[in-house]
């Protein structure tokens, strides 16, 4: 396990900030390794978001209830980070769900272990400032969309940028993602020409 650790370690690095090879053993020392089957949920609301994870397989969501809507915020597959922001930086409880869409395999990176490790260890922090950069950036680039884009500009814009999602997603949920009905999604995907 303890290879399989340093793998998902080096793709960390990787997709976020170059690790030299004591980085790698040091990340690798505190990943855990989650199995979540389909529908399953990592988070539900009111918990503590104690790790960000790194899904190794599969696809989870970040959603929310609102007006007793199923809201998707987010979304995150093969090589990337899924992380509760505010709960996580605060350690105080989430009003977000992360659920699987698909059986997945993810490393969580414990909250607890980074920090300590974050202290004293310049390439950890450097790491951490990475990932939290790459976070936020995502986050406003969906804030920015929902705000100046139209249904099929935000529709073209995930269809280039993240394909997975249109492809592995339940459609519905792409549609809240989005900002719109089931029946616009529908409407756009059949308007709109490669």
């Amino acid at each position: 396990m303890i290879d399989k650790r340093k793998d998902i370690a080096r793709e960390i690095g990787r997709r976020y900030c170059t690790l030299t090879p004591a980085g790698v053993e040091t990340l690798a020392s505190i990943l855990v390794p989650f199995k979540v089957n389909k529908g399953e949920r990592l988070m539900n609301e009111g918990d503590v978001c104690s790790f960000m994870y790194y899904v190794e397989r599969g696809m989870v969501r970040q959603f929310y209830y609102k007006n007793g809507r199923d809201v998707t915020e987010h979304f995150s597959y093969e090589g990337r980070i899924v992380i509760c922001i505010e709960s996580f930086l605060k350690q105080e409880p989430s009003r977000l769900i992360v659920e699987a869409l698909e059986t997945s395999w993810v490393f969580g990176i414990p909250y607890e272990k980074l920090m300590s490790l974050i202290e004293v260890d310049k390439e950890m922090a450097n790491l951490y400032r990475k990932i939290l950069e790459h976070a936020l950036i995502s986050s406003q680039e969906h804030a920015d969309s929902q705000r100046f884009e139209n249904a099929t500009e935000r529709y073209v814009r995930l269809l280039k940028t993240k394909p997975e999602i249109v492809l592995r997603a339940p459609m519905v949920h792409v549609a809240s993602f989005l900002q719109m009905t089931p029946e616009t999604l529908s409407r756009v995907r059949a308007s709109h020409i490669d």
